[in-house]
């Protein structure tokens, strides 16, 4: 991998080898030699030296890069190595559109601001071009010369233009002739027809023409955005294209017959390309009465923001694409030339084809706790005892059985919970919906602006206040993240509280795909602590004391630093001190700093990050005693565990929140202890099987680069996720 810019100098140091504490301390003077001077003091690093941190958006984009190196992993069915490579492709569209697009609006503004890693973004944007006009290449690669050729081999055909048979091209300018050109809308560009505004990621085609209209018209140029509505693959008949599943290009019909669409004049050339615009939302909290309807005006401009990339078929000739980044005020750097379909993400429709299970994962059954399958009431379980929850090998169905029940049973008076990402039309919105309908008092924190979901999170809203719940947007200036459901139950005369904690979002979809861990309870402290915090995000009044939750943006950062501390002390002490952190992200430098200063003093520390990780271990004096890890593999890896030896009292804590400066300053997140020793236990061990995984765990260098584990000498292969999967899930059949 692609190391993150350090000099020479800083290299040498960064890699150097990682060391046991005890070799690292200057040797003991030979009493024979007294007259030598005393060996020098070892200068004591400076922790805010720019060259212990990684760039967070380089940082990123080795996560993609690790994505799309399952692409070429043989041990995933093929269709599940195409869609690795499609995550990739979605994923460095999100980055393009909301990190690159952040990085050039600093440029443009003239308010260059660097990180603790000291980088410029203009600086920034020059290496994320670089790496990605590399990365992209790859990807094109693997897909021409890896995946197409191998499905090809299983009866999954993408049948280019070249390969088209007599039947075929019938086929297909019968289907052009009825389901496409009575929809294409083609713009000859004349003063006239100016360039016309293109939507945020439609795919596109710029025609180069010869000849004169009826109008007397000569420009040579047109451009053909291609109908949002219009499938990108279309799957030819077995009696046009033959045995299995064959497919044709919407791009490859419209170069076949763009000669059609301009009657009378001649194509000289047609050449799909692709524009990615800016699609942050910014919309000033302060200054608006009303948070949804601004949204909903911000959610049209999205589509049409700044532009930040353009791809391009690469036989597109170059005064073309030069035409092209003029319109759209973009360098040559921002051009990307693709050796096929400039939208892959379009692909994703083909992933999941019914005639070909053995190109797929194997489905499986997410298991369902013991305490609970035969249990008629789950309030009679939780009331007993905490229940945790590992999605999706365990399932999320006791979650939503959970407010189903609390809808339908005359017993509950109340339910609150937060909404981030859970879909208009989801069962845990249903349940919501019933219980309001039922009487309930049901109250919504719904974060509108979760990115990507404002729109449907404006369904949602609308949907409950229908149903006559309130619906709370949340704190002007801090987001919900939060994931926690609050029941409120009478019971023989009095009123008990139930909770679901979470580290993933209310979404039964995800919960088959992203790792989260759910905790239900009933234990008192947790649960009023729970309802403070829906009072104080409802409601108005100064920080309520907490006895057990940890909450962003006022406990959670100060209370992790001072187990830090705490760890930092056992070790000085001469003390076991140990370390085990899981998270998403690792960007907060003032996190960072405080894991370096534990490092230093003797603490073990060992991180699995699955995305962006700042911090560079293995850095002798600085990080010698810090590992980092992360997993990818078949499912998402989402939740956050952060664990703490604490002296042997050891303190485990699950929550909703990253170790970046978002989430613990500016969002409303929880942290909820783990208790009981059997629980500890449990999650201690899932959190070993990672830092054992040798298959798809990626460790970080020193230098920002990351190398895969696999097993050596006579170790066994060890895959984390297959053996959760064994352990808690079960094959199914389909």
């Amino acid at each position: 991998m692609t190391n993150q810019g350090l000099s020479e100098s800083e290299l040498q140091r960064a890699t150097s080898e990682a060391q046991p504490v005890e070799e690292l301390a200057p040797p003991a003077p030979e009493v024979e030699k007294l007259e030598d001077a005393p060996a020098p003091a070892q200068p004591v690093p400076n922790l805010d030296d720019n060259s212990l941190y990684i760039h967070r958006e380089l940082s990123q984009l080795q996560f993609n890069i690790r994505v799309l190196e399952q692409a070429l992993d043989e041990s995933y069915p093929m269709l599940e190595r195409l869609k690795f490579l499609l995550i990739f492709s979605s994923n460095l569209d999100e980055f393009f559109e909301i990190r690159v697009a952040g990085l050039k609006k600093q440029v443009t503004f003239a308010r260059e601001q660097a990180g603790a890693d000291g980088l410029q973004p203009h600086q920034a944007l020059a290496r994320i071009s670089e790496l990605v006009h590399e990365q992209v290449s790859r990807q094109y690669s693997i897909l021409n010369e890896v995946l197409l050729p191998e499905l090809a081999k299983h009866q999954v055909r993408f049948i280019r233009r070249r390969h088209w048979t007599t039947k075929i091209k019938t086929w297909v300018r019968r289907y052009f002739r009825d389901e496409i050109a009575p929809i294409i809308t083609p713009i000859g560009l004349d003063p006239t027809h100016p360039f016309p505004l293109l939507v945020n990621k439609s795919l596109n085609f710029i025609v180069e023409l010869e000849g004169i209209d009826a109008f007397g018209r000569d420009s040579g140029l047109a451009i053909i955005p291609a109908p949002r509505l219009l499938p990108r693959v279309i799957r030819v008949p077995e009696e046009v294209g033959g045995a299995g599943a064959n497919y044709v290009f919407l791009s490859s019909m419209i170069h076949a017959h763009a000669d059609d669409l301009f009657h009378g004049m001649k194509v000289k050339g047609c050449y799909q390309f692709r524009l990615t615009r800016n699609a942050d939302l910014s919309v000033d909290t302060e200054d608006v009465e009303d948070l949804a309807r601004a949204l909903r005006g911000e959610l049209i401009s999205r589509r049409y923001g700044d532009a930040v990339r353009l791809e391009v078929v690469d036989t597109c000739p170059t005064h073309l694409a030069n035409f092209l980044l003029k319109q759209f005020s973009l360098s040559e750097s921002e051009l990307y030339r693709v050796n096929g379909p400039v939208n892959l993400t379009r692909l994703f429709g083909i992933t999941g084809l019914d005639s070909h299970p053995e190109l797929q994962y194997t489905p499986f059954t997410p298991a369902i706790p013991k305490l609970l399958q035969n249990s008629e009431n789950i309030f009679t379980v939780v009331g007993k005892q905490d229940i945790l929850l590992l999605h999706p090998y365990e399932s999320f169905t006791p979650v939503v059985d959970l407010l189903r029940e609390a809808a339908k049973d005359p017993c509950v008076l109340a339910v609150k919970q937060t909404l981030y990402r859970s879909g208009a039309n989801s069962e845990i919105v249903d349940a919501l919906v019933e219980a309001a309908r039922n009487g309930k008092e049901v109250t919504a924190v719904i974060e509108l602006r979760a990115r990507f979901d404002e729109e449907s999170n404006l369904q949602l809203a609308s949907r409950l206040q229908q149903a006559g719940a309130v619906v709370i947007y949340g704190v002007v200036g801090y987001k919900t993240h939060a994931k926690m459901m609050l029941i409120l139950r009478r019971e023989n005369g009095e009123l008990r509280r139930y909770a679901h904690l979470g580290t993933g979002n209310y979404h039964a979809g995800n919960a088959r795909l992203y790792t989260d861990y759910s905790l239900l309870t009933s234990d008192d402290a947790l649960c009023e602590d729970v309802s403070k915090l829906f009072s104080q995000l409802i409601g108005m009044g100064k920080t309520m004391r907490m006895k057990k939750l940890l909450h962003a943006p006022f406990t959670l950062k100060k209370a992790l630093l001072d187990m830090i501390a705490q760890e930092t002390q056992h070790a000085s002490e001469g003390k076991p001190a140990h370390i085990i952190l899981k998270v998403n992200s690792l960007t907060d430098a003032k996190m960072i700093r405080a894991l370096y200063k534990a490092s230093q003093t003797g603490v073990r520390i060992d991180l699995i990050v699955r995305g962006m990780c700042c911090l560079r271990p293995g850095i002798v004096g600085v990080s010698h005693n810090i590992q980092v890890r992360s997993i990818i593999g078949r499912f998402l890896e989402h939740s956050r565990v952060f664990y703490f030896l604490n002296g042997g009292d050891e303190k485990l804590y699950l929550s909703s929140a990253d170790w970046m400066e978002r989430n613990l300053d500016r969002r409303v997140e929880t942290c909820f202890p783990v208790e009981g020793k059997k629980l500890i236990t449990r999650v201690k061990k899932e959190l070993e099987g990672f830092l054992t995984d040798n298959t798809q765990s990626w460790v970080l260098q020193p230098d920002g680069s990351y190398l895969r584990n696999s097993p050596s000498g006579n170790q066994n292969p060890r895959n984390v996720q297959n053996t959760l999967l064994e352990r808690l899930g079960s094959p199914t059949a389909r």
